[in-house]
């Protein structure tokens, strides 16, 4: 099973592949996924207003019913332990994606960090690495981090 969703990311990240609009979109919800749950992973305490955070965005973002999301975070968290990182995940995103969208998954990223009310060091470290994966300019990561502060209530003090 893991060796068919690599074959699957492999077919949609190449150049020239030839793809369906459905394949492009659960690769993108899984893709979206396992960001959001190694952004979950990153000060290694799993806390579950975190878990609640990707499960509210997943089912917000892609209109997903409970089992359609369970499946979604099978597939992500097989997904996300097999890579060797980020890339698979961001090209994908980046040859799907417009700007806004982009810049929504990283707000999303936000709030999932944010969740727990902290910020860590490891967290803010793969915060910055994505954006600069995704191209998202310094000015949205900003605004993009202070609309999940002011969604989260995370006080300004807080971590960065």
């Amino acid at each position: 099973m893991i060796a068919g969703i690599k074959e699957f990311f492999t077919q949609l990240i190449e150049p020239g592949t030839r793809q369906s609009e459905s394949d492009r979109g659960k690769a993108l919800q899984i893709a979206t996924a396992a960001l959001l749950l190694e952004m979950m992973r990153m000060d290694e305490r799993i806390a579950i207003e975190e878990r609640n955070s990707i499960v509210a965005t997943l089912r917000q973002q892609f209109s997903l019913d409970s089992e359609q999301l369970a499946t979604l975070l099978d597939l992500a968290e097989q997904e996300a332990r097999q890579a060797s990182g980020y890339y698979q995940f961001t090209s994908l995103i980046n040859k799907t994606c417009t700007a806004d969208q982009k810049i929504r998954i990283i707000e999303n990223m936000w709030q999932v960090a944010m969740a727990d009310g902290h910020l860590d060091a490891h967290e803010l470290h793969l915060m910055r690495k994505i954006a600069d994966l995704l191209y998202v300019g310094h000015a949205d990561y900003v605004a993009a981090k202070q609309s999940a502060r002011q969604k989260t209530a995370l006080p300004a003090t807080t971590g960065q």
